[in-house]
């Protein structure tokens, strides 16, 4: 038993050292300008590459169960984190835009989604009954990951210059995922099990099963939603602290640091909460509290009280809702094919950190765009009251596993 506990233990941290590697990729803020001073590239040109990197994230799961089926766990974990660390390697050579976005933009992305999905996947498959702690505590550490190197990589842009930080965030990012990987071992799932919920039994979907539930595509949009709120948030947070509220930039500016510590205490008050409470409970709420905060920013006068109980409270929501969807598509689908059918679910996060950027083009300004966010979370929250696990076939084998569940 002793050393059963020691075993998972090495997988938790094993999981945790490489997700705060691939965190480290959300410090791309601070490279921007020094770029743009380097190269003397537009600044809009620079920034999209990060856009890059989160599409090529996302797209990366859609493969990276399948691959896991073919090398195993612990060598496609080992090879996305070289392939990850060697792309920041090489970025501190580039010369031109269009080798930016191939390297720090889609090798970067890829690798880092491959890695985190499947790293993700595999500890839920180790803990079924504590899916959403489980979560909580690798999601988190995920965005430690970022809120970290934002001093590290900060220090040594200052210190050694743009070209050379991407060398050495590059060594220490292959060592950190690489290094971790070697704590982990293949999850092994039992086709059926017994869910506490609002079903008796379930099975494990495959994607194509799982693709002709009207549900999964009711998770989509609630997922999407999660992730634009969330995202768009981020991205113009110190803006809307001047413009909307009135504040200097270097009082705006702390909303930055209030959003990654209470994004990081949303993955683990939320996911541990949703192993003991309905976890679709535990969306509507949030979908209930950012509807509130997002309309808040749009029609309320705003002070500096007002703006950072908003900030912080679409931050922890949006931490939560990141933590507990892996946990329900394990619900409603089963485990076996977890990091395929997330990987498919996955995609609202990339579709999401364009959708906000676009509403907002498009309508012109924060506050527009803040009310089509808030509508799409009623909609969302309307949809977690009512959604439930997809009815299953009463298939033979089905019924064989009930009666062996007995």
């Amino acid at each position: 038993m002793k050393g059963k506990v020691i075993h998972r233990g090495l997988l938790i941290l094993g999981t945790i050292i490489i997700q705060m590697g691939l965190g480290t990729i959300y410090t791309w803020s601070l490279f921007n300008q020094p770029l743009v001073n380097k190269f003397n590239w537009e600044l809009s040109s620079v920034a999209i590459t990060f856009s890059i990197t989160s599409f090529s994230l996302a797209f990366a799961t859609l493969f990276a169960g399948r691959l896991q089926e073919k090398w195993g766990i612990r060598k496609l974990i080992a090879l996305s984190g070289f392939i990850l660390g060697l792309g920041l390697i090489l970025t501190s050579q580039v010369s031109s835009l269009l080798m930016l976005y191939l390297l720090a933009g889609m090798v970067v992305g890829f690798a880092d989604g491959t890695a985190y999905i499947t790293s993700l996947s595999n500890l839920i498959k180790w803990f079924p009954n504590r899916k959403g702690l489980i979560s909580g505590v690798s999601v988190s550490a995920y965005g430690l990951g970022s809120l970290i190197f934002k001093y590290i990589n900060g220090a040594l842009i200052d210190s050694v210059g743009i070209s050379q930080t991407f060398f050495y965030w590059g060594i220490i990012v292959m060592i950190m995922v690489v290094g971790g990987s070697f704590l982990l071992k293949e999850a092994v799932i039992v086709e059926t099990a017994i869910n506490k919920e609002s079903y008796d039994y379930k099975r494990d979907y495959t994607v194509k099963e799982m693709l002709a539930t009207k549900e999964v595509y009711l998770l989509f949009i609630m997922f999407f939603t999660a992730c634009m709120s969330g995202l768009y948030l981020i991205s113009i947070v110190k803006d809307i602290g001047v413009q909307l509220a009135g504040l200097n930039v270097a009082v705006a500016a702390n909303a930055v640091a209030m959003i990654a510590i209470f994004n990081t205490a949303g993955r683990l008050i939320l996911g541990s909460l949703s192993d003991k409470v309905s976890r679709l409970k535990v969306i509507a709420s949030t979908f209930s509290i950012t509807a509130i905060a997002v309309l808040t920013l749009s029609f309320i006068k705003l002070d500096y009280g007002v703006f950072f109980i908003c900030v912080a409270a679409i931050a922890f929501c949006f931490g939560g809702n990141i933590t507990v969807f892996p946990a329900i598509v394990g619900d409603f689908f089963g485990l076996k094919n977890h990091s395929k059918n997330y990987g498919i679910v996955y995609q609202g996060f990339g579709l999401g950190a364009l959708a906000g950027s676009f509403i907002a083009a498009l309508l012109g300004g924060f506050k527009p765009t803040f009310i089509v966010i808030g509508i799409l979370c009623i909609l969302s929250l309307i949809i977690a009251l009512f959604i439930k696990p997809p009815a299953y076939s009463k298939r033979k084998n089905d019924v064989g596993d009930i009666s062996k569940s007995k």
